[in-house]
């Protein structure tokens, strides 16, 4: 049967989700904590959004799959239903930087990467290091010049839409760089503090902190409100254009589809996007 956990970390001190050798991983804690509560070794997790090393999240996704005998034995000879039994049982073993939140029981077709809708993150920027509150210093990023936030929110919107984003993504093998960026917004906060929201179906590798550092010069002043969207249209890296730090990132929500469209959306998700794509939504 196949399993669904939401959960949400603190990335300061990991190597990002995906297990590797010798790195504390989130995925390496999480299923090694599985791993200790249902005593077998063999699950695997699909996670709904890869973080980089030093990014957190509040909206984490994964699922897995083990046997029913398995699930129906989590809650030993307590009256707690299994899912409940899994997210005590799971925090009881993790380490205090990661939270299970819940756990479910879902149908087959539930893919935590390829039935979601769209993903939710949101970066913090303070431009004024006094202000800085030393408890958040973890997850917001401080930069040396005052920022506008209007002009930021006039850059912002024109990258919202249908685009390849490869000026604002590291490029992999066999993958597209095409995605539909739904929202991208700036607002000050009252302590200060600019937070972006950001939006889109899915997110290719390294984008949202290209597009924090795409918009970022602009609300210096350093760069006109249609340089970023000049930027995307060249298709092409610019120098101009820094990846901001990590660990202003957090993956804030992972929506999903009702059940019965948990297939569909699969199977739309699957399906590499390409120039055509462009060309149709214009």
């Amino acid at each position: 049967m196949r399993f669904r956990i939401d959960f949400a970390y603190d990335g300061t001190d990991f190597s990002g989700w995906a297990r590797q050798p010798g790195r504390r991983t989130v995925e390496g804690e999480l299923t090694g904590a599985l791993t200790r509560v249902l005593r077998r070794n063999d699950v695997r997790l699909t996670v709904a959004g890869r973080t980089d090393a030093g990014v957190h999240a509040r909206g984490g996704v994964c699922h897995g799959d083990i046997d029913a005998d398995a699930w129906a034995a989590l809650p030993g000879r307590s009256e707690r239903a299994p899912a409940q039994a899994l997210v005590t049982r799971l925090n009881g073993v993790l380490a205090g930087d990661v939270v299970v939140k819940a756990a479910s029981e879902q149908p087959a077709s539930f893919d935590a990467r390829f039935s979601a809708l769209k993903r939710r993150y949101s970066y913090r920027l303070l431009d004024d290091a006094a202000r800085l509150d030393p408890l958040r210093r973890r997850d917001t990023v401080v930069v040396k010049r005052n920022l506008d936030v209007d002009a930021m929110n006039a850059a912002s919107a024109l990258l919202v839409g249908l685009h390849d984003f490869a000026a604002y993504c590291k490029p992999r093998e066999g993958a597209t760089t095409i995605r539909t960026l739904l929202d991208y917004a700036w607002t000050r906060e009252t302590d200060g503090v600019l937070t972006a929201r950001l939006e889109a179906d899915a997110f290719c590798h390294s984008m949202v902190r290209a597009l924090i550092g795409g918009v970022v010069p602009v609300g210096e002043g350093r760069r006109p409100i249609d340089w970023p969207a000049q930027v995307l249209t060249a298709g092409r890296r610019d120098p101009g254009v820094v990846v901001m730090p990590p660990h202003g990132l957090c993956l804030e929500e992972v929506s999903y589809p009702s059940p019965d469209q948990f297939a569909a959306r699969d199977a739309a998700s699957r399906v590499m996007r390409s120039a055509a794509d462009l060309d149709g939504a214009t």
